[in-house]
């Protein structure tokens, strides 16, 4: 979805994009950028290790010949950067994340991808600087290479979309909207803000929360909010994020770590006040108490039903956060923002890259 926001962005810096991919298939991602004229190509892959794989690799970047390849995710990472250095193309590689797997069999996967970053690639893009410092702490790495570059979003508030999704999802009108927009998986915080809600209740009958997304902790998440029966409405994956955020009074985030989460952006871009967690890159996006609100880490339930419930009570106060949160997007966080910095990125590669 974030290489969507990147096909909507390139034109306008002078980037034509080609995307290819490993792994998955069809769905909104792929949809999405057929929508906006970039097909993707699928260069299947069965293991990391494979000559044949790195073959099917090298063969699809000969064959494209791009300035620059760009490369997310370890896999990509690893097979594109040894085709791109054998082919004399200069190599990018941005990751999302800032915590590993430890166990063995991960890790010396991990460690090979980071090798391969070191050898191939000229820029190493980190999107936060807590990531950055955390991949530096953690792999080998040449320092003058590896980047801070923040993500953007293309995404526009949706004024007016807010009572058809409610009416849509059985919310009443008046109800509070508290929403989550992430994987579903473990560390995201859904069993905090459960137990949150399920506090605040008291005070706020009508209080609804909304969980976004798939994942694989879905049945977990679903089972965790069962409980609170039609005060949690578990929607799956949407591709209408800004009108949902439309219906939403205040976007929750109670992460255990995170490099920089999109939803945080999306949710300024909307024009939601924010309740995240203190951690990894948040602060980056957050100014506590301005443009959002940051309890501690790891996030406990009281610190977060505490958080909401001053928002709940005070819309100006919801509103005053939204409008410095939205000034915030507008300044730092928006898709042409990114792509003008990555385009920098890709001409220091050039110009320091290999030649064919």
């Amino acid at each position: 979805m974030l290489l969507g926001d990147l096909a909507a962005g390139a034109p306008a810096a002078g980037i034509e994009l080609s995307v290819a991919h490993l792994h998955g298939g069809e769905g909104p991602p792929a949809d999405r950028l057929r929508q906006l004229g970039v097909a993707p190509t699928r260069v299947p892959i069965y293991s990391l290790f494979g000559p044949r794989d790195l073959r099917r690799v090298r063969s699809h970047v000969a064959t494209v010949q791009p300035d620059v390849l760009h490369t997310h995710l370890g896999y990509s990472d690893f097979l594109g950067g040894i085709a791109a250095r054998s082919l004399g193309i200069p190599a990018v590689s941005t990751l999302h994340v800032m915590e590993w797997e430890r166990d063995p069999r991960s890790w010396t996967k991990l460690e090979l991808m980071a090798l391969a970053r070191t050898a191939c690639c000229q820029r190493v893009i980190m999107v936060s600087e807590a990531a950055r410092a955390s991949y530096l702490s953690a792999w080998p790495a040449r320092r003058d290479r590896v980047v801070t570059v923040p993500n953007g979003v293309a995404a526009r508030p949706m004024p007016g979309a807010g009572p058809a999704i409610r009416a849509e999802l059985g919310i009443g009108p008046s109800d509070p909207v508290v929403a989550m927009l992430t994987v579903l998986r473990e560390g995201k915080g859904h069993a905090v803000a459960v137990e949150a809600v399920a506090t605040l209740r008291e005070r706020f009958p009508t209080l609804r929360l909304l969980i976004l997304g798939e994942g694989p902790a879905e049945a977990d998440i679903r089972a965790l909010a069962a409980p609170l029966g039609d005060a949690a409405v578990l929607t799956g994956h949407r591709t209408d994020v800004m009108e949902v955020l439309d219906a939403t009074d205040v976007l929750l985030h109670p992460s255990r770590v995170d490099a920089l989460p999109t939803a945080l952006l999306e949710a300024m871009a909307a024009g939601v006040p924010v309740v995240a967690s203190r951690v990894g890159g948040i602060p980056e996006i957050i100014e506590d108490g301005r443009s959002g609100m940051l309890v501690a880490a790891p996030p406990a339930a009281g610190e977060v039903a505490e958080a909401l419930g001053s928002l709940l009570v005070d819309p100006s106060r919801r509103r005053a956060l939204a409008a410095r949160g939205r000034a915030r997007f507008e300044a730092s966080f928006t898709v042409d923002a990114w792509v003008r910095r990555l385009r920098k990125v890709y001409e220091a590669a050039i110009a320091n890259g290999p030649r064919r």
